[in-house]
């Protein structure tokens, strides 16, 4: 009877969700939470009591469409290595084009280690990639090594060295002062660099007529 029942339980559990996904038993730890966006809940209420939820929501979709967000790490290092400074680069390409913008980098390990240990390894692994950014010229005061998650959000669960659990996930944080309108002049200049990226030139048409030609937009 018992067996019937846990079987049952698993399956109600693994057919239902409040947003019309499936969760599986076999589906890999963290990979309907842990997608870029956790933190979201306390950091929309900031925003929208600021009323920034808009812009920040938009740019943060918008960040993790047009560039990666994550880097990861060899066993047991902080160390930045190729692929990580070029992943790195983009995002300070990103970055740049929104002076307005803050960041924060959050830590992760996998669950080889003491929970203490890892919390330590993932700060220092978020602020690898902070200092990155900045030797880039990102504006320190705009980046935010948070502290770590240490193992508590892997990817995949597995007690064996994972490389996917070590990474750093750089995510939209807000803005650099309360009212994203009002900024020394610096979101009307982002406005105006996109109004200038979106205009399309007016084509003209020549109409020859009797040997005059009269031009059309």
């Amino acid at each position: 009877m018992k067996h019937i029942l846990a079987i049952a339980g698993l399956i109600a559990v693994s057919a239902c969700a409040d947003n019309g996904e499936v969760y599986r038993s076999y589906s890999e730890a963290g990979s309907l939470t842990d997608n870029g966006t956790f933190g979201d809940a306390n950091m929309n209420n900031h925003l929208v009591m600021t009323r920034e939820d808009g812009f920040a929501i938009s740019l943060a979709n918008r960040f993790a469409e047009e560039v990666p967000s994550t880097i990861n790490f060899a066993f047991d290092s902080a160390a930045l290595d190729a692929d990580a400074q070029r992943i790195l680069r983009q995002q300070a390409d990103w970055i740049r084009q929104f002076p307005e913008v803050r960041f924060r980098v959050y830590g992760h390990t996998d669950l080889v280690g003491s929970a203490a240990y890892n919390k330590q390894l993932g700060l220092r692994r978020a602020q690898a990639a902070v200092a990155f950014l900045t030797s880039q010229g990102i504006s320190r005061t705009r980046l935010e090594a948070v502290a770590s998650f240490g193992a508590t959000q892997p990817v995949v669960q597995t007690r064996d060295r994972e490389r996917r659990n070590r990474r750093t996930v750089t995510e939209v944080s807000g803005f650099v002062k309360s009212n994203p309108i009002i900024m020394d002049g610096k979101y009307a200049e982002v406005v105006y660099r996109e109004y200038v990226a979106s205009a399309v030139p007016a084509s003209t048409l020549i109409i020859v007529t009797d040997g005059t030609e009269t031009s059309a937009q």
